[in-house]
């Protein structure tokens, strides 16, 4: 619309300048206005050829025509996306030809006696005059056009940051979900080593006391009171996983609110950051130095076991020391499950940048299962401890050995 009544005061403009042209070149009024009508409506393209109106604008100064035309023109061709030659060019063509026909025509009225200045007021006028109607529009156009580029740069680095954000935000929540994947089979494992090994080891001590219980009624009570040491020592060790999982469930503080995107991306930092904290604490448990402890409480379930440990002793980081007995751990429980009655060796080996340990079982005297044992199976120790090594870059192997035992091998790197 703006275009449109640009066009129709320049043709109504031009149509009025056609009626003195007419006269001067000596042909019918009508033609004039006609003439002056048709270049006048040129500026309703301003938009989509800007070089064609400024042309036409140039060709019609001659007649004294489009003024209005000419200065739209040259806004209009500043401000559009053209190289600056051409912008240049076109404007000084402009410059000249308003010179010129200002020069002419400001002589030829002095000539005539309608102006008695002095001969100093032909150039001024005619340089003031040019410069007056191509200048400003140029400028003005060249400004404009620059502030539209740069609010565009603006526009498109905003979209930009605000797709790096939406990025970063997609990338926090996939490190929050692997995190809390990580979590989750971290718990499944410290819940089945604990529930496991104190579990079976009670479900043991409770055959031996539902056997005993009349013919020795001291071995008894002795059973009994391992069974309530055990339960105990189990739901002390699930109350510390569960008050991880409640202290890691806390709301994290938040600092400067954030943009929508943002606060998606710091949401879900703080989250993978809230379940490492828990999967770190959970992963604190015992160590080492509770083997012999672990190896007694198989001792007093029945089993024969014997310990033997190769190098000297020193000490290891926690995920270290806690993967190591797990490992045997989770090795004797399944020696309970499956190889009830079965003697079983113990090696651990400190070596210079690693830690080995080796548990093996010798046939059961009666073939025996986990099913007929009362004790159920899952399969997913051995996955646990393979996982456990080879988070830590070790090596673990495990499987049935030539005189119908079971081995469970782990080297883990302790530099």
């Amino acid at each position: 619309m703006l275009d449109v009544c640009l066009a129709l005061v320049s043709a109504l403009e031009c149509g009025a300048e056609g009626i003195p042209f007419a006269r001067d070149a000596g042909v019918p009024v009508s033609v004039g206005v006609v003439f002056g009508l048709l270049a006048g409506s040129v500026l309703v393209l301003r938009r989509r050829w800007p070089i064609a109106v400024v042309l036409v604008a140039v060709a019609i100064t001659p007649a004294q025509m489009g003024f209005l035309m000419g200065v739209v023109g040259l806004y209009t061709l500043a401000a559009a996306e053209l190289p600056r030659r051409v912008i240049g060019a076109l404007a000084g063509m402009s410059l000249v030809g308003t010179l010129i026909v200002t020069f002419v025509r400001v002589r030829q009225d002095m000539d005539r006696g309608d102006w008695t200045l002095g001969d100093w007021f032909l150039p001024f006028a005619a340089i003031a005059t040019s410069l007056g109607l191509t200048a400003p529009p140029v400028l003005l156009g060249l400004y404009v056009g620059a502030r539209r580029r740069l609010m565009e740069s603006l526009r498109e680095r905003a979209d930009s940051l605000e797709r790096e954000l939406q990025l970063l935000a997609e990338r926090a929540e996939e490190r929050a979900e692997w995190a809390r994947n990580e979590e989750r089979t971290r718990i499944a494992r410290e819940m089945h080593d604990v529930v496991a090994h104190r579990v079976s080891l009670m479900v043991v001590h409770a055959a031996a006391l539902q056997a005993v219980a009349r013919k020795d009624p001291e071995k008894a009570v002795r059973n009994a009171a391992l069974v309530g040491d055990m339960g105990r020592q189990a739901l002390t060790e699930l109350r510390e996983m569960l008050g991880v999982l409640r202290s890691s469930e806390r709301p994290v503080s938040r600092g400067v609110p954030l943009a929508a995107v943002g606060a998606a991306a710091a949401a879900a930092a703080s989250r993978a950051e809230v379940a490492g904290a828990a999967v770190a604490a959970v992963s604190e448990g015992p160590g080492l130095s509770a083997l012999e402890e672990l190896i007694g409480q198989s001792a007093a379930a029945g089993m024969v076991v014997d310990l033997s440990v190769e190098g000297e002793a020193r000490s290891y980081p926690p995920e270290v020391e806690q993967t190591a007995y797990r490992v045997v751990q989770e090795a004797l429980t399944n020696v309970h499950k499956h190889a009830a009655g079965a003697k079983t060796h113990v090696r651990v080996a400190h070596r210079g940048s690693e830690i080995a340990m080796q548990v093996e079982n010798e046939p059961p005297p009666e073939p025996a299962s986990a099913e007929a044992a009362g004790l159920p199976s899952g399969g997913n120790g051995l996955v646990g401890m393979k996982e456990r090594v080879v988070e830590l870059g070790g090596v673990f192997v495990s499987g049935p050995t030539e005189a119908g035992g079971f081995r469970v091998s782990a080297v883990i790197p302790a530099p």
